[in-house]
C-alpha cells in the first residue's frame, strides 16, 4: 500500500521518495523530475534513458524521465567516434528524445544533469557548461582526465554552489551492507587499460577501485601497484593501518570482493553484477535533495590513489604516497 502525503509536499521531495518507491503512480507521474544527458556516446545514455523512460520495465526507476540531450563525442577517442551514431539514434527512434545545438541550451528544459561522455578529456570543458545551468550533475566515471583536472573542476563546482558527484554503479545495491566493521577488503575485476587515457586506471580499473572504497572509505596513506602484461595488483594502506587490495586481470574477470571484520569473520561478494537502478534511485534522490551519495573529497581521493597507482608502477612497483591536498 502507499503513503498519502500532502499536497503541500515539495516536488522535489516527492520525486526522491518516487524513486524509492513511497508514494502511488499518479503522484509520481506529476512529480517526474526533467534530466538532461550530455554525451551521447556511451551505452549508459541508452540504459538509463530506458530504465528512467519506460514504465514497463522490470528494472525502471522512478521519478525521474529524460526529456533532452546533446550529442557530444569525441573523434579522438574509438569508443566514442565508433559508437556515438547509433547511441544518439536509439535515443531518437526508440525514446524519441529530442537533441539540442548546445548544452546551454539544456538548462531551461532540465532539472538535473547526466553528464555520461566517453572521453575524460572533454569533461573539463563540459563540466564548466553544464554547471551554469546551476542544476545538480550526476558525472559518469571517470569524473576527470587527471587528478589535477579534478581538482579544478571539484574547486569550480563549489564557488559556484552546484551539487555534483560521480560514482562506479559498483558502489551501490548489496555492497553497502558491507561497511560495517571492515577491517580489510580484497577486490578482484576485469583490468582492460585506458587506451589514450592519462590514466590507465580510470577507464575500467577505476570500478575496483570505487567498489574498495565502497566498503573501507577514505583515508589511504600509501599505496603500491605490481604491473604485467595481464595483472596488475594495487595494494593501498590506510591511515589507520587497514589495507585492501585490488587484482585486475586482462584480458577480462568478474567483480568480486571479501570483506575481512572483527571476529574473524569474512564476508564474500562473487560474481557481483553490474546494476544500474540503485545507482540510479541515488542520482534521482540527489536531484531532489541536491545532498551527493559520495563526498566530493571522496571522488578526488580515488583520482589520487590512481595518481599515486600509477607512479608506483612507473618506479618499479615501489611504495607511492598520493596527493590528496
Amino acid at each position: 500500500m502507499k503513503l498519502k502525503f500532502s499536497s503541500r509536499i515539495s516536488w522535489a521531495t516527492r520525486a526522491a521518495l518516487c524513486c524509492v518507491g513511497w508514494l502511488g503512480t499518479h503522484s509520481c507521474m506529476a512529480a517526474e523530475l526533467r534530466v538532461g544527458i550530455i554525451g551521447t556516446d556511451s551505452s549508459h545514455a541508452v540504459e538509463f534513458t530506458r530504465m528512467l523512460n519506460d514504465v514497463a520495465a522490470k528494472d525502471h526507476v522512478g521519478g525521474a524521465r529524460v526529456v533532452a540531450a546533446y550529442r557530444g563525442g569525441s573523434p579522438h577517442l574509438a569508443i566514442s567516434r565508433d559508437r556515438i551514431a547509433a547511441f544518439s539514434a536509439t535515443l531518437v527512434e526508440r525514446w524519441k528524445i529530442p537533441f539540442v545545438p548546445r548544452i546551454a541550451d539544456l538548462c531551461p528544459k532540465i532539472d538535473g544533469l547526466l553528464l555520461l561522455s566517453a572521453d575524460p578529456e572533454t569533461r573539463t570543458a563540459e563540466f564548466r557548461e553544464a554547471a551554469a545551468c546551476g542544476k545538480p550533475i550526476f558525472v559518469d566515471k571517470p569524473f576527470a582526465p587527471t587528478l589535477k583536472a579534478a581538482r579544478e573542476m571539484a574547486d569550480y563546482a563549489e564557488r559556484h554552489h552546484v551539487a555534483w558527484f560521480s560514482a562506479s554503479a559498483l558502489r551501490f545495491g548489496e555492497v553497502e551492507s558491507l561497511r560495517q566493521g571492515a577491517r580489510g577488503a580484497e577486490v578482484w575485476g576485469p583490468g582492460a587499460l585506458g587506451e589514450g587515457y592519462a590514466l590507465d586506471l580510470s577507464w575500467y580499473g577505476i570500478h575496483s577501485i570505487e567498489l574498495l572504497y565502497a566498503v573501507m572509505g577514505p583515508g589511504v596513506r600509501s599505496v603500491t601497484r605490481l604491473h604485467t602484461a595481464d595483472t596488475d595488483i594495487i595494494t593501498a594502506v590506510w591511515a589507520d593501518g587497514r589495507v585492501g587490495s585490488i587484482h585486475l586481470v586482462r584480458p577480462d574477470m568478474a567483480f568480486g570482493i571479501v570483506v575481512f571484520q572483527s571476529g574473524g569473520k569474512a564476508k564474500v561478494l562473487s560474481p557481483i553484477a553490474v546494476d544500474y537502478a540503485p545507482l540510479l534511485r541515488k542520482i534521482v534522490a540527489f536531484y531532489g535533495s541536491k545532498a551527493a551519495p559520495v563526498s566530493a573529497n571522496e571522488t578526488l581521493e580515488v583520482f589520487a590513489l590512481m595518481e599515486a597507482a600509477q607512479r608506483s608502477m612507473k618506479s618499479g612497483a615501489l611504495e607511492v604516497l598520493p596527493m590528496l591536498d
